[in-house]
């Protein structure tokens, strides 16, 4: 069961319109894209549908797509470094948008295969963090939101437990700092095996899919 103050971003990759649609009819108000092109073609697909939804980029975003994102999503998630979001500066007025809410997505467990920033690279990770947010919070026009992580790949979901726990302990340190144009607003953590676990330790947003959709076919 999700709480009410937690927000569900459903995880759209692979799924068609007609899926899209009727989990809008049914109520979602958040939907969630991996690929910039695929976030446009959807949009252009559901068309008037689409207008009422916030839509969230939460895949690797690449440099040469950060314009055309700004203009498809509402907000990004998976900022993965201070130059990424210093690019994105750079392309919000052009794009026609004054901010851009964003999050920072952490790679909790140092998996090479995720992207996001890993403690393994970067300890004392807690430090560097704070850091990362100071710097961002220079920026003019992009406002950091808050904090994302997908947590490590593990058949037990309760072994996420502690990565969770870590990225909640660096949400509430960034946030005692009162930054300037940093509103600590959502801490984005879990997926359809392991957002019970998230929930429980902090999150307040989570992103779902299969558990929605049901299995890809």
């Amino acid at each position: 069961m999700i709480p009410p103050y937690a927000a569900i971003i459903v995880a759209a990759k692979t799924r068609t319109p007609d899926e899209v649609a009727t989990v809008i009819e049914a109520g979602a108000t958040h939907i969630g894209e991996n690929y910039v092109q695929e976030g446009m073609q959807m949009q252009t697909s559901l068309g008037p549908k689409a207008r009422d939804i916030t839509w969230h980029m939460i895949g690797h975003l690449q440099k040469n797509k950060i314009s055309k994102a700004l203009r498809t999503f509402d907000v990004i998630q998976s900022v993965d470094s201070v130059d990424r979001a210093r690019a994105i500066d750079a392309r919000v007025e052009p794009a026609g948008k004054q901010i851009a809410p964003i999050l920072v997505e952490i790679n909790i467990g140092s998996e090479e295969a995720k992207a996001g920033l890993s403690p393994d690279e970067h300890e004392p990770f807690e430090e560097y963090m704070e850091q990362c947010a100071e710097e961002i919070s220079r920026l003019e026009h992009v406002r950091l939101e808050g904090l994302m992580t997908m947590g490590p790949r593990v058949g037990n979901p309760e072994e996420s437990r502690p990565y969770f726990r870590r990225v909640k302990k660096i949400f509430d340190q960034i946030s005692a700092l009162r930054l300037d144009r940093v509103d600590m607003r959502y801490l984005s953590m879990g997926m359809t095996n392991s957002y019970h676990i998230a929930l429980e330790e902090g999150a307040n947003m989570v992103r779902i899919g299969t558990a929605i959709f049901g299995e890809r076919g």
